[in-house]
């Protein structure tokens, strides 16, 4: 059953919603129009004013795949730190929660940042929250996220005409990004010119504790497909070594609903047309049906399509439960919720129930 709960005229519209994963109970951190953070109760219905959050203004660039400028609200695992992010766009600003105080300026970069949402991801790393960010097209960093302290120092990774070409260099717009459900690996959405869609991962620790440049050529990197003009689709992790891909097949005009399901772990053989001396993740199975946003709890694939959600075993590829109009957009592991926000309201379908 879908739970409607609505939520409390503040005499603005809520823009975005995030979950406060770390909680049990269905805890979410909200954006109001003029950057007011709220915390809200969706079993009580209560609501908090916390605090409130500026970004640069940012003129909108023209629209890539239907795609425009659009805010998007990021929350630490903990609840103790938000993100307000220009999808489509280059700016951000991360916040403390508790002080108030905005300890980052997130720049991305002014080249194509409409193509893609703003890589951003919070994670935690030696007891502490980190944010994983791109400060150039072909760049991820990684700062403190209580202190904005740069904790991925390296040399440059770009280079103008006439000057030579550093070793490390990527030539990859990085895209929306993806943190494996213990964070141990991250999933990298972008695409190579010309546009062809490449996810790629990588060990977090590795990148971390031992090599600086495992995002751009470490030895735990896959290349997970190719699909050319096609990226910034259905994407989950179903655990910490298998990732759920949206979308069968090579090209857009021929790329159908489905699920492609990979094992990070292991190589594969190269997407076709595609060369055969990089680390391609192997493909475990492939299933019709999935479609629009994908989320995973571990046991089921949910796919989240303008026609409602579905329910999808990935082993026997069966869709096993269907809610129609419901379209969720965030999942709070904590709560074990899909959720959407629909017209002042919060919808929220719990996982963890059984359904027919």
């Amino acid at each position: 059953m879908v739970i409607r709960t609505e939520i409390p005229n503040i005499g603005t519209t809520i823009v975005d919603i995030a979950p406060v994963n770390q909680e049990s109970e269905s805890i979410w951190l909200m954006l109001a129009e003029g950057g007011g953070l709220l915390r809200f109760d969706a079993h009580s219905g209560r609501s908090e004013s916390i605090t409130r959050i500026e970004l640069p203004s940012e003129s909108a660039r023209e629209p890539f795949g239907g795609h425009t400028l659009t805010r998007r609200l990021h929350v630490s695992h903990n609840g103790e730190f938000a993100a307000v992010v220009n999808d489509y766009g280059q700016n951000g600003r991360v916040i403390d929660l508790r002080s108030g105080r905005i300890t980052l300026n997130l720049d991305g970069g002014d080249h194509f940042p409409e193509t893609v949402p703003l890589s951003f991801a919070f994670a935690s790393w030696q007891g502490n929250v980190i944010v994983i960010h791109r400060t150039a097209w072909n760049r991820l960093d990684v700062s403190d996220a209580s202190t904005g302290k740069l904790l991925s120092e390296r040399g440059p990774t770009s280079y103008q005409s006439g000057e030579q070409r550093p070793q490390h260099y990527l030539d990859y717009f990085h895209g929306a990004l993806y943190l494996s459900p213990n964070g141990t690996r991250i999933l990298d959405d972008g695409w190579v010119w010309h546009p062809v869609g490449i996810p790629a991962v990588w060990s977090v620790e590795t990148w971390l504790s031992e090599n600086i440049w495992e995002s751009e050529d470490g030895a735990t990197k896959r290349d997970v497909c190719a699909r050319t003009w096609y990226w910034d689709h259905g994407i989950a992790w179903l655990n910490e070594d298998t990732v759920a891909i949206g979308g069968i097949g090579d090209d857009d005009n021929k790329i159908v609903d489905g699920a492609r399901i990979f094992d990070i772990t292991s190589t594969g053989p190269a997407s076709p047309e595609w060369r055969s001396d990089w680390q391609w993740a192997r493909e475990v199975t492939t299933f019709a049906g999935p479609a629009g946003r994908f989320f995973s709890d571990g046991n089921w694939l949910y796919s989240a399509a303008k026609s409602g959600l579905s329910r999808w075993d990935p082993k026997s590829r069966a869709r096993v439960c269907q809610i129609d109009e419901f379209n969720p957009t965030h999942h709070h592991l904590g709560a074990g919720e899909l959720a959407q926000l629909s017209q002042g309201a919060i919808l929220r379908w719990s996982t963890s129930t059984d359904h027919d």
